[in-house]
């Protein structure tokens, strides 16, 4: 990580189309993880935090980031990360979503600006292409539908669309289970099944048993149970280990959850082995993390994308229909910069 001494001295401040209007200036800082200048006019989600972006271990180009500033705060942010031919450039490197966060009151217009002045700045490093994707719409819906109408009017692409599960933790788990559902959650309580959090020290073991799920169902795992503590060590009390035991205490089936902000959980990372596919203890496991949500004060818990490389996984998909979730977008954004 450079020091603030280097940082400072490479910082760039890049004009603003007159049209912004006055009183902005766009920051650009190198480095893997540098923190804003100022303090940002909103709660910067995880994955765009200092922290998170110095786990994300990108070893192939440069890595910028802008900040679109006032007079006193940071009102928007975007990182970048350049491949090793430094001809395209990608947000996020490696995490769930990156792109652009706004202060809520941001205008339109200096959104443009602030997009258009990074387009220009990486065209003059030689990147021919730019690829965004943020967070799903569900998160915010209408800074979603602010940035897809700005991005659109820049002539970026859509695709791929992804569709993105959640659970409303407004609402009440049980009432808007499929009556399938219901009964197998109520299968778990007969069996003695319960939910647990689990003290990360556990953590080889959860990593053990995920690994050994995610084999037999032939899905990938790409993290390492390195990263994995890594994480936990970075982000104690955001990132955490929640379980099904069963009668005997032996897990049922284990998660990685991670606080995404203080509103926002994401379910990262379930597992379950097949020999305990009859109990369905993912049911058992999704209440218990929509309760600990919901006591926590958040609004939504994020169940992911269900993606094969093939396409939409039609039976996990289902499955997170079964259990209430309710399906929004998730978009991905790209733009040819040209020579």
């Amino acid at each position: 990580m450079l020091s603030p001494s280097i940082i400072s001295a490479a910082a760039q401040l890049l004009p603003l189309p007159a049209w912004a209007g006055a009183g902005y200036t766009l920051r650009r800082l190198p480095g893997l993880a540098p923190a804003p200048v100022r303090p940002p006019a909103y709660v910067p989600w995880l994955y765009l935090r200092p922290v998170h972006q110095a786990l994300q271990q990108w070893n192939e180009g440069e890595v910028l980031h802008f900040f679109l500033e006032n007079e006193t705060h940071t009102v928007a942010q975007l990182s970048v990360y350049l491949s090793a031919d430094g001809h395209a450039a990608r947000s996020p490197g490696r995490a769930p979503f990156g792109a652009v966060q706004t202060a809520p009151t941001l205008p339109e217009t200096v959104l443009e600006a602030f997009l258009t002045t990074v387009e220009a700045s990486l065209r003059t490093q030689g990147v021919r292409r730019l690829t965004l994707r943020p967070h799903a719409f569900a998160y915010e819906p209408a800074a979603s539908a602010r940035l897809a109408t700005v991005l659109g009017r820049l002539g970026y692409q859509t695709g791929p669309v992804e569709m993105n599960s959640y659970l409303p933790l407004s609402r009440d788990y049980e009432a808007y289970l499929h009556p399938s559902e219901r009964r197998r959650l109520r299968k778990c309580a007969r069996h003695g099944l319960r939910f647990e959090q689990e003290p990360p020290l556990l953590l080889p073991l959860a990593y053990e048993l995920i690994a050994r799920s995610r084999q037999e169902k032939g899905k990938p795992l790409n993290m390492s149970l390195e990263q994995l503590q890594a994480l936990f060590r970075a982000l104690p009390g955001q990132v955490l280990l929640f379980s099904v035991r069963d009668a005997a205490g032996e897990w049922a089936a284990v998660s990685v959850v991670i606080e995404v902000r203080p509103d926002v959980l994401y379910h990262f990372l379930p597992a379950s082995p097949l020999a305990y596919n009859h109990l369905s203890p993912m049911v058992l496991l999704n209440a218990g993390l929509h309760a600990f949500g919901k006591a926590s004060g958040m609004r939504l818990l994020d169940l992911g994308i269900s993606a094969l490389p093939t396409g939409v996984d039609e039976s996990l998909l289902r499955f997170k229909r079964h259990l209430g979730a309710v399906s929004g977008l998730k978009l991905t954004f790209s733009k040819e910069l040209g020579e």
